[in-house]
């Protein structure tokens, strides 16, 4: 068995952890100067529009987005992967539609800041284009397993 078989209150638990995860995607979208059609609920102060891109970010900046992202994604993927149950929860909070409405707009901006950045060291365009291909194909496999979950598996049983 799972811890979540024997504490069911773990997935309340799970239901008011996931506006804190999805806040994750909004923070990178504001850094990187893209806004979530709707997923923002708090106005944009004026004087506040955000003039730093993915593209002209400090390269420091750039690398800790990207591997904040990195981390995020692989960690979402292990937790759904054991423990599948989970994505009803995850759902109840529109996870599949904020996550393809965040991949749309952050990963070809990231793709495309990494590709025009000019690099003193070489392997740092590598690790940076390894994590972001990473983060990629993990944000595919949460949508995969949401969506087998959530759609596929009620109508198989």
């Amino acid at each position: 068995g799972n811890i979540f078989t024997q504490q069911p209150s773990y997935f309340s638990d799970l239901d008011e952890t996931l506006p804190t995860i999805l806040q994750v995607f909004n923070n990178i979208l504001h850094k990187c100067g893209l806004q979530c059609e709707g997923a923002s609920a708090e106005p944009q102060k004026l004087e506040e529009k955000v003039s730093v891109t993915a593209g002209n970010m400090p390269l420091q900046e750039l690398k800790d987005i990207v591997l904040y992202l990195c981390d995020t994604c692989t960690t979402l993927w292990a937790f759904l992967d054991v423990f599948p149950l989970a994505c009803q929860t995850f759902q109840k909070h529109e996870f599949c539609y904020r996550l393809a409405a965040f991949y749309e707009l952050a990963i070809p901006e990231l793709e495309s800041a990494i590709k025009k950045r000019h690099y003193e060291d070489n392997s740092v365009f590598a690790d940076l284009w390894r994590r972001i291909s990473h983060s990629r194909k993990k944000m595919t496999e949460v949508f995969h397993i949401l969506v087998n979950q959530v759609c596929l598996q009620p109508i198989l049983e």
